[in-house]
């Protein structure tokens, strides 16, 4: 079968390999047969080998949804009665917990630093100090809006050293950029099967620590899907989803899990950031500005300025990628005119430079002076 092959420059889904695209294709099953039960469990223990965690003391968890899910669920499942949450907000990801926190009516603390800055660790620990009730600190890794990559092994640390449980949303960087959970002293992670691990949307996941999903058995029940006790007493129980899964998007992420181990951790990382450089290079030639400090950004997403042509028009240039294959993004930044090009998904350096030629012509076609203009 020939599939047309779309280079996704967006922070998700990402370009998948025909292999897994192809993996969906199956006999139809009930997922509550030992078999597809046998395959869960495959998944669960190979997620925990991807960010290094010892099975004595981590399990996996899946549901189904979006990685907004996985943030839902951390959120309202691992709080104590009585006590806060403090959530490092620099960007619109982890502005997105705080929006939970607020629905649900957490007890929170929301520690806003500038979208292009880093938190400080000072402040981090100051509000810990006063803050004798936080039990649990959330941050975000990578903040996919921008690409600013935030120091979680540090800010872990800290929230140790004050007893609170550490959660970090790294959907936009699991499978990507080496993770391991005990030196960098998170508690819980999580993404979906869409981004690093190179598979279909529809399926996440949560990783974390065995006793806390025990402890939190006895907190406030806030959600019955979105309860992580719930799902993982019954995985325990029973080797199956509580709910019924994504049965065809399971067995992709099964195969995405196989292609991932067998390029390798190291190698794959190696192959983003020689994505994420020609992306870098790309832009620098047309003249184009990022948003965040090079030394600051992750390696996977850039955050790009819009110029000051009269004749840009992003979807314009969009449209026209798009046409051509290739996948642009917007911005996600409030008062600030941005687009993001990422270096996630089965992609290589050829596919940037094919890029470029498209979106230079693109630029041309629009009558946007290149190299591109700034007034500042």
């Amino acid at each position: 079968m020939m599939i047309k092959r779309n280079i996704l420059l967006n922070p998700g889904p990402s370009t998948t390999t025909d292999s897994v695209k192809m993996a969906q294709v199956v006999p139809d099953i009930c997922p509550r047969e030992q078999e597809f039960a046998d395959l869960m469990r495959t998944l669960r223990e190979g997620l925990l080998q991807v960010v290094h965690a010892p099975a004595s003391e981590y399990t996996s968890v899946l549901f189904c949804g979006s990685g907004t899910i996985n943030m839902d669920v951390c959120l309202n499942s691992l709080l104590q009665a009585g006590k806060k949450i403090l959530l490092v907000n620099n960007g619109a990801y982890s502005a997105r917990a705080v929006e939970i926190c607020e629905y649900y009516g957490l007890a929170h603390i929301d520690y806003q630093v500038p979208f292009d800055c880093l938190p400080d660790l000072q402040q981090v620990e100051v509000l810990l100090k006063e803050n004798q009730d936080i039990s649990l600190v959330y941050t975000t890794h990578n903040e996919t809006g921008t690409g600013i990559c935030n120091p979680v092994r540090e800010i872990g640390a800290l929230a140790h050293k004050y007893g609170a449980v550490f959660v970090v949303d790294t959907t936009s960087t699991l499978a990507m950029q080496p993770i391991d959970v005990v030196r960098d002293n998170i508690d819980f992670c999580m993404a979906s099967a869409q981004k690093g691990l190179m598979a279909m949307t529809g399926l996440s996941f949560v990783i974390g620590r065995k006793d806390i999903i025990e402890q939190s058995g006895s907190y406030p029940k806030r959600s019955y899907y979105c309860n992580l006790y719930l799902q993982y007493k019954y995985f325990e129980a029973t080797g199956e989803m509580h709910f019924t899964p994504p049965v065809q998007t399971i067995y992709a992420a099964v195969q995405a899990l196989k292609e991932y181990f067998a390029e390798g951790e190291m190698a794959k990382w190696a192959r983003h950031k020689r994505v994420n450089e020609a992306l870098h290079e790309g832009l620098q030639r047309l003249g184009f500005k990022e948003v965040i400090k090079r030394e600051w950004q992750s390696g996977l997403v850039i955050s790009v300025l819009y110029p000051d042509d009269e004749h840009w028009d992003f979807k314009c240039v969009h449209d026209y990628c798009y046409e051509h294959g290739f996948t642009i993004y917007p911005g996600k930044i409030s008062n600030t005119n941005t687009f993001r090009l990422c270096s996630l998904g089965a992609i290589d350096t050829p596919d940037i430079e094919a890029f470029f030629a498209v979106f230079e012509a693109a630029l041309q076609k629009n009558g946007i002076k290149l190299p591109v203009v700034y007034k500042d």
